[in-house]
């Protein structure tokens, strides 16, 4: 196969809604239209699908989980653990992310990051006399802001966001809090205050928004870390993207309009809220629409 697509993951939630579109993750795995799993892909397929060198690094899993969120309300306040972090509290790998923010609400907001110095004593009395909130970074969102969250970094998706997810194969979440809200049997949710204590990186920067320049029809590169890299491209006329010497994976993720790929000659469409997986052997994609889209991939 030149390409795969997945059957996404429908999850409703106490705040909203999330399309899983590739995920590896134990008991949540997406499906192609045939049925296979896709860490079976992986299996099976090894380095010629995710790359030699991500294979060798990530073995039989596949190593992001790729999501659409749409948040009806606030998402709790929380956090992710590094590596070092999880392996030491028992879990396989830790969790760093990226927000790309789509079509949101006029008044949508998020929060990442500290905007304050804080000590971990001043967070334990933060979240018990219900502050913490005050001291976070708080961003009013438009379509095209960026956002990355390294692991440890505090942050929460608000009300009218709606955007893309891009992170590790990982499902953990330390709750810092929860806006003391009850769930459908009237219990609060449980919250996680002394993980979430041990992950914290206190750290205050000045802006926690990536900055770049929109352009059309040129690649314009949003986030480079150790688990992926990704750019979105905006294109109005037809563009060839050159594979042949990457060894990774790409996902491509439809922002907004549609198009159509030929990958290495065979056919397919993009549209938005849609996903496509192209294998680490493919050597040239021609895109052709007018279309908006997410590119990752993973280096070794």
């Amino acid at each position: 196969m030149r390409y795969y697509k997945f059957i996404p993951l429908q999850k409703t939630l106490i705040w909203g809604t999330e399309s899983w579109q590739l995920s590896g993750v134990a008991g949540n795995e997406t499906l192609t239209e045939d049925g296979q799993s896709l860490n079976t892909l992986v299996r099976e397929l090894k380095g010629k699908l995710i790359g030699q060198s991500n294979y060798q690094r990530f073995g039989d899993e596949f190593p992001l989980l790729i999501k659409f969120i749409d948040a009806r309300q606030d998402l709790s306040i929380q956090v992710h653990p590094s590596d070092e972090i999880a392996r030491r509290q028992g879990k396989p790998r830790g969790k760093t992310e990226m927000w790309y923010v789509m079509d949101s609400a006029p008044d949508a907001k998020l929060f990442n990051g500290l905007k304050q110095p804080i000590t971990p004593e001043q967070y334990r009395q933060m979240v018990a006399d219900d502050t913490i909130c005050d001291a976070l970074a708080q961003y009013t969102v438009r379509e095209g802001d960026c956002f990355f969250i390294p692991a440890g970094r505090i942050h929460a998706i608000g009300a009218g966001c709606y955007l893309a997810e891009i992170q590790q194969t990982s499902d953990i979440t330390y709750r810092i809090y929860d806006y003391k809200r009850k769930d459908k049997d009237g219990n609060c949710r449980q919250l996680h205050t002394q993980e979430a204590a041990e992950c914290i990186d206190y750290h205050v920067l000045p802006d926690y928004r990536q900055h770049y320049t929109p352009c059309l029809n040129e690649s314009q590169l949003l986030v480079e870390c150790p688990y992926f890299n990704t750019a979105v491209y905006d294109l109005t006329e037809p563009m060839s993207i050159d594979y042949s010497d990457l060894d990774s994976f790409v996902i491509l993720m439809g922002l907004r309009g549609q198009g159509t790929l030929a990958i290495d000659g065979e056919q397919t469409s993009l549209r938005a809220d849609e996903s496509v997986l192209i294998p680490a052997t493919a050597q040239e994609v021609v895109i052709k629409g007018d279309i908006k889209f997410l590119e990752t991939y993973v280096l070794s």
